[in-house]
């Protein structure tokens, strides 16, 4: 009817026939929605989208084929790419931030309440990304760790005299003693002389610390 909003559109994929059947069942319940299509795997994602023009998809992670990952590369590089929420039992930080660099617009658990599952995709389809609550707290907690990390490394490294500091970057880089006296124009006994302050001045038992630390200062 005139003056009606069409329906969001949405394909849902998933390798598991039940899992498919569930979510449409569900969305194609819920106003203002309807399931366009499915798909079993990320191979069959862009023939899909071809025919049925969805306008969000439902991305699982796990496929025996081709990933949901690749299926999202895949799909933001066409022309126009439908909206895309990843659906997944997998919540490990490398999945989280793949996917979202990939492209997704949104990620939740399927132990999402099917009414959050519905209102996620309303908003990813207006244009607001989504994450569930555990994704949420698991990315905070992730920055969290990684500024701390970063603020206890240049703190400790401030101890550091300015050649020592050379030192240590170049050991983040993975140089033994005799490149690093290379690079910096030292003797290797030079070298050596510092490699032993830095460790004593930080506490530290090895070259791989010294590394890790250099690392956590986005020193290599």
């Amino acid at each position: 009817m005139a003056g009606m909003t069409p329906p969001v559109r949405v394909l849902v994929v998933d390798d598991d026939a039940l899992v498919r059947a569930g979510l449409t069942m569900m969305l194609d319940g819920a106003e203002g929605i309807a399931v366009v299509g499915e798909a079993a795997d990320g191979d069959q994602v862009p023939a899909a989208t071809d025919a049925h023009a969805p306008d969000v998809v439902l991305m699982d992670l796990r496929m025996p084929r081709v990933d949901g990952i690749t299926a999202i590369r895949r799909l933001r590089a066409r022309p126009r790419p439908p909206e895309i929420i990843v659906l997944t039992t997998f919540d490990t930080d490398e999945n989280i931030l793949s996917a979202l660099r990939a492209g997704a617009s949104g990620f939740l658990l399927k132990d999402t309440p099917p009414a959050r599952i519905v209102d996620a995709v309303r908003q990813v389809a207006a244009g607001e990304p989504i994450l569930s609550p555990r994704v949420t707290r698991r990315l905070m907690a992730r920055v969290a760790v990684q500024a701390g990390a970063y603020a206890r490394a240049k703190a400790a490294l401030a101890v550091l005299s300015p050649r020592e500091r050379d030192v240590v970057v170049a050991i983040g880089q993975g140089r033994n003693n005799a490149e690093i006296a290379a690079a910096l124009g030292m003797t290797l006994a030079t070298v050596k002389t510092h490699v032993s302050h830095i460790l004593t001045k930080l506490d530290l038992c090895n070259r791989t610390q010294i590394a890790l630390l250099a690392h956590d200062a986005e020193l290599s």
